[in-house]
Formats: C-alpha cells, sequence, structure tokens
C-alpha cells in the first residue's frame, strides 16, 4: 500500500482551515493513506475528523522520543484515535549519537515497545544518515537493530543511499522488521546530492521495491523533506511513477 508522509506539506498543514484542502488533493492524487507528521498545534485537534471525512486512512505516525518518555498514554490515544498501527520515532537526539547511545536506545526501546504493545501499537525507528556512522567497524544502525529485539524498522532510501549504504540490502537484511519503507529518490544538482521525486532521480527502483516484497513490507511511505516544486506537485509526480512501478 502506498501513503504520503505529511511531512512533505508541513508548511500547509499550520492552518487549520487548509487541512480539509490538503487531505482532499490527496486522495484525489490517489493515495489512500498518509502517514502522520509536520502538524500544527491547531491542526492536531481537528485532524482525525478531517481525516475521516477525507477518506484517508493514518498507516502510522511520527511521535518524538522526548513526548514517549513524557506522556506515551496520551499519545497512545492520539495514534489509537486516528486509527494507525505504528508508532514512529523519527530520528534520535545529539546525545544518543555514539555507539553508546544506540545501545543505551536498543534497551530503552524495548521498554517502550512494551508500553506500546498494551495499546496495540507497534514501535518503529526512522533513520537518517548520522546512524551510518561506524564505531570499530560496526555501524549505528547495526547496533541499534542488533539489541533492539522488538524494535521494528521505518528504513528511508534516500538517507541510506546518502550514507553511503544500499537501501535493497539493508531493506532484506531487516526481512520481517520493516513494515515501513520511506521512499525519496537522489538527484544529483550542480554535483551535490538532493531529494527527488521517485522515479526521477538515481536509486535502482525495480530493486528496491522486489526488496521491499521480500521484506514483506506493509506500507510504501512517500516523503520528500525538501521540494524543488511545489510539494503537492512533487507529491503527485512520485505517486504517478511509484503506480506505475507497482502496478498499483
Amino acid at each position: 500500500m502506498i501513503a504520503a508522509q505529511l511531512y512533505t506539506v508541513r508548511d500547509q498543514l499550520q492552518d487549520p482551515s487548509r487541512l480539509s484542502g490538503v487531505l482532499g488533493r490527496l486522495r484525489e492524487i490517489g493515495y489512500p493513506a498518509v502517514e502522520v507528521a509536520g502538524l500544527g498545534s491547531r491542526t492536531s485537534e481537528r485532524f482525525g475528523q478531517e481525516l475521516s471525512r477525507s477518506g484517508l486512512v493514518a498507516c502510522a505516525a511520527h511521535i518524538s522520543l522526548e513526548r514517549l518518555w513524557s506522556d506515551l498514554a496520551a499519545a497512545a490515544a492520539e495514534c489509537k484515535e486516528w486509527g494507525c498501527k505504528y508508532i514512529v520515532v523519527p530520528s534520535l537526539p545529539e546525545s544518543y549519537r555514539s555507539i553508546e547511545g544506540y545501545e543505551r536506545f536498543a534497551a530503552e526501546a524495548v521498554e517502550l515497545a512494551g508500553g506500546l504493545k498494551s495499546h496495540g501499537l507497534e514501535l518503529v525507528y526512522h533513520n537518517h544518515a548520522f546512524e551510518l556512522q561506524r564505531w570499530h567497524g560496526q555501524t549505528g544502525l547495526e547496533a541499534l537493530f542488533g539489541n533492539a529485539n522488538g524494535l521494528q524498522a521505518e528504513l528511508d532510501t534516500y538517507w541510506l543511499q546518502y550514507g553511503g549504504a544500499n537501501p535493497s540490502s539493508w531493506i532484506r537484511r531487516l526481512k520481517g522488521r520493516v513494515p515501513l519503507v520511506h521512499l525519496k529518490d537522489m538527484d544529483v544538482e550542480k554535483g551535490d546530492p538532493v531529494m527527488a521525486e521517485v522515479g526521477e532521480g538515481n536509486l535502482d527502483w525495480p530493486d528496491i521495491l522486489s526488496a521491499c516484497r521480500d521484506a514483506a513490507t506493509k506500507w510504501l511511505v512517500v516523503e520528500q523533506d525538501e521540494c524543488r516544486r511545489d510539494p503537492m506537485e512533487s507529491l503527485s509526480i512520485s505517486y504517478r511513477n511509484l503506480a506505475k512501478l507497482t502496478d498499483a
């Protein structure tokens, strides 16, 4: 199933009066689902109602680690209201970005996953590139998922490639633990890597999508942190190209 990451259109989600239009437009493009992130404080209050009205479903929500420690029950209740199954930690604070920090978070993740399980939710971690730094031959990503039983992954194709890793290899490596994958392409502009719509850059999408099938990935989540055109147009291009690649 294909979903749109709302962080892509975060600037349009700060005004509650625009929420209905944004969700409606995503449905018109063809997306059946969204992943929740980037909502403004006022739009959060109306999100569940507008989501139901749009005909979209929410596959997952990004919730900061700080909020999960301070307000897990409320965060879980909010996500259950939206119909999410997965709560995703979008990134780790700077204080965790060492081999000791990843091992510490791995232990903490077991506790958090247990707390969420009692609410019928599953804990997922979303990577960037910094987790691919090596210490004594081991990356932070290897340390994290090698020690955190019960923690699942939302692997990000762009950030894996940016960090020098092979996205397809990592997806297959975590087979059965990757319910969501962030799809964004990598193009080159004036010699530097830039984010691009799915199918508009240089990533090997046939192999990535094959890896997702091998790994039993449930949600292909289109995201683009930075767009070189209107973000909604970028989401439309990505959906159109991805639909062709998946025969959706």
